[in-house]
């Protein structure tokens, strides 16, 4: 690679636990990306920890604005755009006005549409960003939902299981008919294994890969798979590429955290294996 990728990365950054921005930063910079973050809110840990009274949530809304104006000003440019989470409409509508500014022929957008997991929405979203997330996802090159937000985007009921023909008829869907890449994780097709179906609209494709499921919920495995999709994505990797990329480092990270017996509240122990993403 003779040019460094730059990427604007619209997420949280919680000080504890692996996700977000604790994730995209290292993971890009591993792959050859800088990675400029635009923090929607500031988090002692992720919301997956106990509830606590001295738990500490900055909401960054404010600045976010500021920031799309000032790197008008300064003229920067920016080979992708990259979303996580966004704790309002407020947010949606400051994400789609950073597309808005900076995307060009040239630029990928990348939306993680982080609503919900397991059959149930977050509890910080309303029916109101909802509505706002499936006008959002329209500007994106790429989406990598799970199976709980592909049926909230669809307007259909979550099925943990479905077949590979509705799969196929998912995907066809969430790319609005061949306008958009999608990446749908959870999907299995083999008992004890799990992985991505995705679609590809720059070669009108589907692909399939998986890998063993190792048991347990890991906190930011959706956040570790994107931001690996992505930075396979920038040094060239075709999609399906990609994707495999992304499902089989998450997988290796999951399985060495159950092995090492750490707990999965904190996320996959990625750190050991960044070095794999460098080749």
């Amino acid at each position: 690679m003779d040019y460094t990728p730059r990427v604007a990365a619209v997420h949280d950054l919680s000080g504890f636990g692996r996700c977000a921005l604790t994730v995209a930063l290292p993971v890009l910079a591993a792959m050859g990306a800088q990675c400029c973050p635009l923090p929607t809110a500031y988090l002692s840990a992720h919301t997956g920890f106990p509830p606590s009274r001295h738990a500490v949530f900055t909401d960054l809304t404010g600045g976010m604005a500021g920031t799309v104006a000032h790197w008008q000003e300064l003229n920067v440019t920016f080979h992708a755009v990259y979303s996580g989470f966004l704790g309002s409409a407020e947010q949606i509508g400051a994400l789609e006005s950073l597309i808005h500014a900076f995307r060009a022929p040239d630029t990928l957008v990348l939306v993680d549409p982080v609503m919900g997991d397991h059959g149930k929405l977050y509890r910080t979203y309303t029916a109101e960003m909802c509505k706002r997330m499936a006008v959002l996802v329209k500007q994106a090159g790429l989406i990598t939902p799970n199976l709980t937000e592909a049926a909230i985007l669809l307007g259909e009921d979550y099925d943990p299981a479905p077949t590979p023909q509705k799969v196929d008829a998912w995907l066809e869907r969430l790319s609005g008919n061949g306008v958009r890449s999608v990446a749908l994780t959870g999907v299995s097709r083999t008992p004890g294994w799990v992985g991505c179906a995705s679609y590809d609209a720059e070669q009108n494709s589907l692909a399939f890969c998986d890998a063993p499921v190792v048991e347990g919920v890991f906190s930011g495995t959706g956040d570790l798979f994107a931001s690996v999709l992505l930075g396979a994505r920038l040094r060239g990797e075709p999609l399906p590429q990609a994707a495999e990329t992304a499902v089989s480092f998450v997988q290796r990270c999951a399985a060495h955290t159950a092995a090492a017996g750490l707990d999965p509240i904190m996320g996959p122990n990625f750190e050991p294996f960044l070095k794999e993403l460098m080749q």
